[in-house]
């Protein structure tokens, strides 16, 4: 009997593919990492590990930065944090939404992808930005809260700082009601490939 499929809800966090954008070392590891970043890593990991597990495609976001910046091509910042296994696609990129000017949308049609989940840096950036681009081309999005970070958020004229943890919760919640959020990466599955 074939399995049935379903869709990403909050009950049923059910994925085609893992889609990891910027988790490069400059972001993760070091002084200039983002806060929280050993949980990021380790959420990342989980997500990684269930996808490889179920044969799901895993594609990687690489950012190329410009001269000088922490993910400026070919600096060791600038590396995957995670190596990319055989198979596994990797796309670089130079605009906060993954699909602009890639070949994004192409893989992830090639691939059957109907769901996926989306983790990485930074949080109201690339990740909010590829996330709305992927809702906007039809994709169903499950977004685990402790598989994406960001920076804290300087103050600006006449308001306060924001504690990074709050301004990644702020970014989720930009994203509506489309996006399914879950608390973290451990809920998450993948549907499995033959």
């Amino acid at each position: 009997m074939e399995e049935e499929q379903r869709e990403i809800s909050d009950n049923n966090p059910l994925a085609d593919a893992l889609l990891v954008v910027d988790i490069q070392n400059a972001f993760v590891q070091g002084p200039s990492a983002v806060p929280g970043h050993v949980m990021l890593r380790s959420a990342v990991k989980v997500l990684l590990d269930k996808a490889r597990s179920a044969w799901a495609p895993v594609i990687f976001l690489q950012n190329d930065g410009p001269a000088g910046a922490l993910d400026e091509p070919l600096r060791p910042g600038w590396k995957l944090h995670f190596p990319p296994l055989s198979g596994e696609v990797v796309i670089r990129k130079t605009e906060d939404d993954g699909f602009e000017g890639t070949d994004l949308d192409t893989i992830l049609t090639a691939f059957g992808v109907k769901n996926l989940v989306i983790c990485g840096v930074l949080s109201e950036m690339c990740v909010a930005a590829t996330a709305r681009a992927a809702l906007e081309r039809g994709y169903g999005v499950l977004l685990p809260h402790d598989a994406h970070a960001t920076y804290d958020v300087p103050p600006g004229p006449g308001s306060q700082g924001v504690p990074a943890a709050m301004a990644a919760r702020a970014a989720e919640w930009s994203l509506g009601d489309e996006i399914t959020i879950c608390a973290s990466a451990n809920e998450v599955q993948f549907r499995k490939r033959s």
